[in-house]
């Protein structure tokens, strides 16, 4: 097994005037285990489609996880959906992308526009070969993965943005594929590209798509590891311990918390550099000390950080606020959904005394509760977490 990691991320629009998705994105696995991931597009839109799509991407994921052929798995699919009342069939496209021990990609591929590869920056030709299944023309491809290797898989209704609006005959796969291009940087998550080509897919809509568009996203990338101390130990006597198992870490090193930063100015012998500049009014400003990337105020920021990351499981509509600021929830946000793969949280159980005055909102539980919060948010986006109390 190497050192790459598998980071995936996807983002929808529903059909103008429904409240359900068409498409589902199913995925199993990930980061440094086998991934499957399952973008299926059920017939017509609304309810009848999201149930054909999420039928098809769930019981496609857990068989093709499973091991289960693949003659099998179509079968299934075939006797399980519902045929619909007014057109006669069950009918749910599919792409189906697995990548295995971190080192071949198997790309399978029913009715849906044909996944993009790119690879250093470029679209990759890679082979395809087609075979009848039940009835279904199956496109099957097989090739080794090379690192920042970028997968994008999508619904047809990427490919039909703009018909008979901004464009004749809609977005081309081609033109898809020149635009990932365009706007490709190797740091970019599978997040950040997904959400690149459909927010130019609602554009060409006009705000009202025609058709569910979705875009699903994977990354090949090698694992950086970012380290979070937040708040001192609850017993002075292990600071010592405490901050030399912090240091001693590899990866990036944030550190949140006046109090914090105090105990670690000692421990460093360094002295802490202030800074005056308010990004954002409503994050305290972030200071620095020699040997730590980053520095910050603890709680208030750390809320910050928690909503964008809740934001960012969803429909991350809050990304072009933390992408391009300064301030200090933002440079944590972007260092932890963007670049992280690993997270290690160092947390001190510390109760500050500042944080006693019944007048003020923040406990020491808030600080529990949004370090266990956020934890949990980045466990969703696919990251390998660690939490260490102290």
């Amino acid at each position: 097994m190497n050192n790459l990691w598998i980071e995936t991320g996807w983002i929808s629009l529903n059909h103008v005037g429904e409240t359900l998705c068409g498409d589902k994105v199913e995925v199993f696995g990930g980061g440094d285990e086998d991934l499957t991931l399952v973008l299926a597009d059920g017939l017509g839109s609304g309810v009848k489609a999201n149930i054909l799509s999420t039928l098809t991407s769930k019981i496609l994921c857990t068989m093709i996880s499973g091991g289960i052929p693949l003659e099998e798995c179509v079968a299934t699919i075939a006797n399980t959906l519902p045929v619909c009342s007014v057109r006669k069939v069950a009918y749910s496209t599919f792409t189906i992308l697995r990548i295995l021990n971190n080192e071949v990609a198997h790309i399978i591929q029913f009715d849906n526009p044909a996944t993009i590869v790119l690879r250093k920056g470029q679209v990759f030709d890679y082979p395809r070969t087609t075979r009848t299944i039940a009835g279904k023309t199956i496109w099957e491809s097989t090739f080794p993965i090379e690192e920042d290797d970028v997968f994008i898989a999508m619904s047809d209704g990427a490919e039909w943005a703009g018909v008979g609006m901004t464009m004749n005959f809609g977005w081309t796969r081609d033109s898809i594929a020149d635009y990932a291009i365009a706007n490709y940087l190797p740091e970019n998550s599978a997040k950040l590209t997904a959400g690149l080509i459909i927010d130019e897919c609602d554009r060409l809509y006009g705000g009202r798509p025609g058709d569910d568009t979705t875009v699903a996203v994977a990354r090949i990338r090698n694992r950086h590891t970012v380290n979070l101390l937040v708040g001192p130990p609850e017993n002075k006597e292990d600071d010592e311990k405490m901050l030399r198992l912090f240091f001693e870490k590899n990866g990036s090193k944030i550190v949140c918390g006046g109090t914090t930063s105090n105990v670690v100015s000692r421990y460093l012998n360094e002295p802490i550099v202030t800074s005056l500049d308010y990004w954002d009014p409503d994050v305290p400003p972030t200071c620095s000390i020699k040997g730590v990337d980053l520095t910050t105020e603890g709680v208030i920021t750390l809320s910050k950080v928690l909503a964008y990351a809740e934001d960012y499981i969803d429909q991350a509509k809050l990304a072009p606020m933390w992408c391009t600021r300064k301030d200090g929830a933002s440079q944590i946000a972007r260092e932890l959904f963007e670049n992280a793969t690993d997270v290690n949280f160092f947390v001190g159980r510390a109760v500050n005394p500042a944080h006693q005055n019944p007048d003020l909102p923040i406990t020491f539980n808030i600080k529990m509760n949004l370090v266990e919060s956020l934890s949990k948010a980045l466990e969703k986006m696919g990251k390998k977490i660690k939490v260490s109390y102290y």
